[in-house]
């Protein structure tokens, strides 16, 4: 396999909406570079990056998609990521390895919720990007629209970088702003594009936006700059350079115009990556303990697994980014994010599914490594000596939840290690199992990040499973002070069994759990009996009183009692203190506690007041709000109860732009109509199992 310094390889992200045709570019610039010999379709279920079968079912990617193509004596490496927000982790871990990006639009649709979502990634890293507004070929579609939209959202950095000729079915070529040029693609599918003369309809407006993107360019030097207050103008040469500059330093965005599933506008768009957007030389660095570590091939290896791909033949394959040194075949690395030596399989670079061998991976490079032992996503491999560490990228919390069962009796053991190995693939999705409310439950970004988790253990663990609303993990506690009588005698012919207890029970501070003191004077329990007395009463916290949830926050003190030499034992003892206690807490005001959680609910300005009043028809608390841009954050504490699905309902509600974050805070008193609806059917719970 052909080797690339750092200096000639571009790493860039597709990135954007749903449905802005991420897929189809990268497939459209592929193709056009030689790098496939067919132009797949969506729509042909025969795409290089989407190729998971939920992926083909659906129409849709659910994993980002890695493939490397060659242009102009470059190595560029495609990350083409999802566009849903389900799936939101593949993008934050494709940009964590990536110099730049590409940010697609629909050109019949302009700036979307995903593209609000995705600037705000690049904002956060300061990196580089061009936008492409492509689908200039479907009805609808308006480039100076997306413009418009671009500036309003973006603000003034972002300038066209072309201009189109035509739009709809009419759309022919575009008008490149920089050499003023224009340029008719071909019809026949394979990316071609013949220079022509500039449509005189389009001279004026050409003009002028390219002396807004001259101007741009000439703020990125202080040389040019000056050069261009005293002429008006640039060479091309240094219109290039300072564009370059402006581009590469996330000061200028320029916007690209294409036709993705026609395979037009690919070859210019490829141009621009060549030259517009940063080597991995200069580009992407890792800061470690403060430190950067600059893009180096010689020294130790440094690299940073950022996706893992599941392969039938060759199981788990981890890609990486190598950051310093080179990875070879049958090397030596250490797992510094894990204190574990690895010994690399075989090395390769990806077209989506297929593969090929790489005898090498140097600094600057991205690639496949298998056979590691125990290596996750998000882990470092490096020298030992070193030590060094790449921080994870921060990754969003699981926004809704669901109880998961197996359909077959005894598929538990299969469903667990299916979910466990989807976990190990996928950071963004958690398994807890809860013994309180005996579920099992799975945590996701949203619906469909669920349900495909559903077909996915199906498909490649066969294991069925259903899924059901969580049990909300209620607590019981007491409100006041109260004494009661434990008494067990019973006779059976034999020996008895005897075990008298007087018990007082009081609350304690919130958090406290448990606490038990032996307050018997004058040995009427001896001291051989008070530990099963205690065991008794912590039984009995667990299983509950009022409704089968456990019990928290008492204090239980035993003070007085009576014992039989011959019948009274452990076991006669331990049921007293149960006795005495579920007396006891009849006496002192049992309630139920609930799970409060803090949610941060971000909406655009014109939704705030509705989320409010939603959250506060959910009996939530709003502790404040404050203003993030076009965005409101609104801080509310809500009862978990209440919370289920909501991450659906709110993007409902938004449009699709709002999100949200939880936290769990702390327990409150469940109302008491609510309370009592819940006692209830705990009761009629257990009156139907003793049928």
């Amino acid at each position: 396999m052909k080797q690339f310094p750092a200096a000639q390889i571009r790493n860039v992200a597709l990135i954007g909406h749903q449905e802005s045709g991420k897929t189809m570019l990268a497939e459209s610039l592929l193709y056009t570079a030689g790098a496939i010999p067919r132009l797949g379709r969506i729509e042909d279920k025969n795409t290089t990056m989407d190729y998971d079968s939920e992926e083909v079912a659906r129409g849709i990617s659910i994993h980002s998609g890695v493939a490397h193509l060659e242009s102009a004596g470059h190595k560029i490496n495609l990350i083409d990521t999802p566009g849903y927000e389900d799936f939101v982790g593949d993008v934050l871990l494709g940009l964590d390895v990536v110099e730049g990006a590409l940010v697609c639009l629909r050109a019949d649709a302009g700036v979307e919720v995903g593209t609000d979502r995705v600037w705000g990634f690049l904002q956060d890293r300061g990196m580089p990007a061009l936008f492409v507004a492509n689908r200039m070929d479907k009805e609808h579609a308006n480039y100076d629209n997306c413009l418009n939209l671009l500036h309003e959202h973006f603000g003034t950095g972002v300038h066209a970088l072309q201009v189109p000729i035509g739009a709809g079915d009419k759309f022919r070529g575009v008008v490149d702003l920089v050499d003023m040029k224009a340029y008719e693609f071909e019809r026949d599918g394979k990316g071609a594009a013949k220079p022509i003369d500039i449509p005189a309809d389009l001279k004026d407006k050409a003009t002028a936006l390219r002396k807004e993107l001259m101007e741009s360019a000439a703020e990125s030097d202080e040389k040019l700059m000056e050069k261009y207050l005293e002429t008006e103008s640039l060479s091309e040469d240094e219109f290039r350079t300072g564009l370059a500059a402006g581009v590469r330093s996330a000061q200028i965005f320029p916007v690209l115009c294409a036709s993705a599933s026609h395979n037009m506008g690919a070859a210019l768009v490829l141009d621009s990556i060549v030259r517009l957007l940063p080597g991995a030389d200069t580009g992407k660095c890792v800061t470690v303990d403060g430190k950067e570590i600059k893009n180096d091939p010689s020294g130790a290896p440094l690299a940073y697994v950022f996706k893992n791909v599941s392969d039938l033949h060759v199981g788990d394959m981890l890609c990486v980014r190598v950051f310093h040194g080179a990875l070879a075949p049958g090397s030596d690395v250490y797992n510094t994010s894990r204190n574990h030596a690895e010994r690399l399989g075989g090395l390769f670079v990806l077209e989506g599914k297929n593969r090929q061998d790489a005898d090498k991976l140097h600094a600057g490079d991205i690639g496949a490594l298998v056979k590691l032992k125990s290596t996750k996503v998000r882990d470092t491999l490096a020298d030992k000596a070193s030590g060094t560490v790449i921080k994870p990228t921060e990754l969003p919390r699981p926004s809704i939840n669901s109880a998961i069962l197996p359909v077959a009796k005894g598929d538990d053991e299969k469903m667990g290690a299916g979910l466990h190995r989807i976990m190990d693939e996928d950071p963004t999705f958690e398994v807890t199992p809860t013994a309180e409310t005996h579920q099992t439950i799975i945590a996701g970004q949203g619906e469909l990040h669920l349900d495909i988790i559903v077909h996915r253990l199906k498909e490649r663990f066969g294991v069925s499973v259903t899924l059901e609303k969580p049990r909300i993990p209620y607590r019981e506690t007491i409100r006041r002070a109260a004494e009661a009588q434990g008494r067990h005698k019973k006779q059976t012919g034999g020996r008895g069994q005897f075990g008298d207890v007087w018990l007082k029970i009081e609350p304690s501070a919130r958090g406290k759990h448990f606490e038990f003191v032996d307050g018997v004077v004058g040995g009427s329990v001896p001291n051989k009996f008070i530990p099963a007395v205690e065991k008794g009463v912590v039984s009995t916290m667990e299983m509950g009183v009022i409704a089968g949830y456990p019990m928290v926050d008492v204090k239980a003190t035993i003070y007085d009692g009576s014992y039989h030499t011959v019948d009274s034992s452990e076991q006669a003892f331990k049921t007293a203190g149960s006795l005495a206690f579920k007396a006891a807490v009849e006496k002192a005001g049992p309630v139920l506690l609930e799970p409060i959680v803090v949610l941060k609910v971000k909406v655009p300005d014109e939704y705030m007041g509705d989320v409010m009043g939603d959250l506060s028809g959910r009996r939530g608390k709003i502790q404040g709000t404050e203003n993030q841009g076009r965005f409101a954050l609104i801080s509310a504490s809500v009862p978990m109860a209440e919370l289920y699905k909501y991450s659906t309902h709110l993007r409902s509600m938004t449009q699709g732009r709002g999100s949200h974050t939880r936290e769990f805070s702390h327990y409150e008193e469940v109302p008491r109509e609510i309370a009592e609806k819940i006692i209830a059917e705990h009761k009629a719970q257990v009156a139907a199992e003793h049928k």
